[in-house]
């Protein structure tokens, strides 16, 4: 199959959804399908085989999300697309447009993944947040029926899409995740480079430092934790908005490590103890798949998306989303012998190893192709 992907955000982006569309793409790659990767441009990106660059916002915008931007149906035409077998994009704003556009002139089947709760990222847009949201629910419902297909990464978001109003048909596809990064890992530097004793717990979070995830009820939590476990320390990977502000506050023994490659992140998740996180805002995190895919139990507050991956007694824990409920689970699990949920957290990674969920999702095109070849040469019934 010659299959085109337009997302609005691709590596070097450190993001689930970024990541997720990488990882899909080079296990449909191995699959032996051809992927042409549309995606941003960003600020001396090297070139790649396969990803073609689109003209983007640059300027003013954070270096991690230029905002792609509308193209031109002369643009469009220069762009290897003629024969494309089927689109699909992760994102329903400009990059769903420019794919629709392309699927419907090539007249093949539009895939739309629905990978974020678009509502709860409002706060991002200069605009009233009640008509903000409203607005974007809308559309997110609007563009989805205009899809030939909708896939979800989880239930939660399933949900999601439910609430928006929009009631056709939805298959789970859940993301992938790479098991072979996270084999044969040392991480003892991890714990040097910050000074972290080798018999000293720590925590990690991996993610964006945005009010969406709920950080101060996390840092709330863990100074609370602390109380009963002075030894105790935080690792937090990833940047954000409130990165300056929340890392203002002196916090003895709460490490701010900032963004790094994505080819690092599990060394930084095989030296912790837990993966903890007080967002309720995920419909399948990267973050979450590739814990478990380090054997780290997850602590997380309860969310639809964190009551779906994660099992009591067996890969981890999930508490109300206060500070209280959220240092009460992690004390619990620091307290018990963890050998059965590192166990636990890998078996639950292996059903979302990144070649069985390429071939998931290329069994799903196929049989989109085929019915959508059925629906064309179907005679069409006089009424």
């Amino acid at each position: 199959m010659r299959i085109g992907i337009v997302t609005a955000t691709y590596p070097p982006s450190r993001n689930g959804v970024a990541t997720s569309t990488q990882l899909f793409a080079r296990g449909l790659r191995q699959l032996g399908h051809e992927v042409r990767i549309f995606a941003p441009t960003y600020p001396r990106v090297a070139a790649e085989p396969g990803v073609i660059r689109l003209p983007s916002l640059t300027h003013g915008m954070p270096p991690d999300y230029p905002v792609l931007l509308p193209l031109s149906p002369t643009h469009s035409k220069s762009l290897p697309i003629h024969d494309l077998e089927l689109v699909h994009t992760m994102h329903p704003f400009v990059a769903g447009r420019i794919a629709a556009l392309w699927s419907r002139r090539l007249k093949v089947p539009l895939v739309f993944t629905a990978h974020t709760q678009y509502h709860t990222y409002v706060h991002y847009a200069p605009t009233p947040p009640g008509l903000t949201r409203w607005a974007v629910k809308r559309h997110v419902k609007a563009f989805a029926q205009r899809a030939d297909a909708v896939l979800a990464p989880g239930q939660a978001m399933i949900d999601v899409l439910r609430s928006y109003g929009y009631q056709g048909p939805i298959s789970l596809m859940p993301n992938p995740v790479e098991l072979s990064a996270f084999a044969g890992l040392e991480a003892r530097g991890v714990r040097a480079g910050f000074g972290i004793a080798e018999d000293h717990p720590l925590l990690i979070y991996v993610g964006r430092i945005g009010e969406e995830k709920n950080l101060g009820v996390l840092l709330d939590a863990f100074e609370q934790a602390r109380l009963v476990r002075p030894e105790l320390h935080l690792l937090l990977v990833g940047d954000g908005p409130l990165k300056k502000s929340l890392s203002a506050k002196a916090r003895p023994q709460v490490h701010w490590v900032g963004a790094v490659a994505h080819a690092q992140v599990p060394l930084y998740l095989t030296a912790a103890e837990l993966f903890v996180t007080a967002s309720i805002t995920e419909v399948q995190p990267m973050t979450f798949l590739e814990a478990l895919a380090a054997g780290l139990p997850i602590v997380a507050a309860r969310s639809a998306a964190a009551d779906e991956l994660i099992t009591p007694g067996v890969n981890g824990l999930t508490s109300e989303a206060n500070a209280m409920a959220l240092s009460t689970a992690i004390l619990s699990l620091l307290a018990v012998d963890r050998t059965a949920l590192r166990w636990g957290a890998k078996e639950t990674a292996q059903a979302f190893a990144v070649e069985a969920r390429a071939q998931a999702l290329a069994a799903h095109y196929r049989q989109l192709l085929d019915n959508f070849a059925l629906a064309k040469t179907a005679p069409r019934t006089r009424s």
